[in-house]
């Protein structure tokens, strides 16, 4: 507690009083000594800008926190090389492509049986995974020994394995060869209740001997 004193004759002055009870006299300005002064200093108000700019500092290191946890979730939860694309946002050069997430899991695009009937059969349109609408055209080549009486069944499914749509292939130039011969076929459709399907074009099979199968199946999207 602060102590004050009268300025004529020094005697200690009751707390709260100016007048000295000694002599009498009135005091205008205590004399204090003791403990330091107990006011609260005030202090310089901070510029709002300078505020607004701690705020948003802040707002932006949270966002980047919760961002990087949920990309990393995302990877954590891929199960396909969609969702890893979507968790990472990169795909790696290659062919089928290929998506690795930061822990080091690789998904690989699927793209059907393309690359094991390359020697037989080969489709320009559409490519796998490509969006399609109808009427679909479709367009490649195959051996000539694909083909009976110059053409092949050609088959849509949709994600469920229904059957969208059937057709025909028919060679564009002579078939009874064994080198590729280039075809088209157009597959008319409805649009079907699931995201994506199956394209199949099969091998012409005139002895319906099992050991005589093929085809080539290539996913797409609608």
């Amino acid at each position: 507690m602060e102590k004050s004193f009268c300025e004529k004759c020094g005697r200690e002055l009751a707390l709260g009083t100016t007048f000295c009870s000694k002599c009498n006299a009135q005091n205008t300005e205590l004399s204090k000594i003791g403990q330091t002064d107990s006011t609260p200093t005030k202090y310089k108000k901070t510029d709002p800008l300078v505020k607004a700019g701690i705020i948003f500092v802040i707002l932006i290191v949270i966002i980047g926190i919760i961002g990087a946890f949920t990309d990393s979730k995302q990877q954590r939860l891929a199960t396909s090389f969609d969702e890893c694309v979507i968790a990472v946002g990169e795909v790696m050069e290659s062919y089928p492509r290929q998506c690795k997430t930061d822990g080091g899991r690789i998904f690989v695009e699927d793209i059907g049986n393309e690359l094991e009937k390359i020697d037989l059969i080969t489709i320009d349109q559409p490519r796998p995974n490509q969006a399609v609408t109808s009427p679909l055209t479709i367009s490649g080549q195959a051996r000539g020994y694909w083909f009976f009486e110059a053409s092949f069944p050609i088959k849509l499914y949709d994600a469920h394995s229904n059957i969208l749509a059937t057709g025909i292939a028919t060679a564009q130039s002579e078939w009874m060869t064994e080198n590729f011969v280039n075809f088209t076929a157009e597959l008319t459709f409805n649009q079907p209740n699931t995201p994506t399907g199956t394209l199949v074009l099969e091998k012409d099979n005139p002895s319906d001997l099992a050991e005589n199968n093929d085809s080539l199946y290539i996913p797409i999207k609608f």
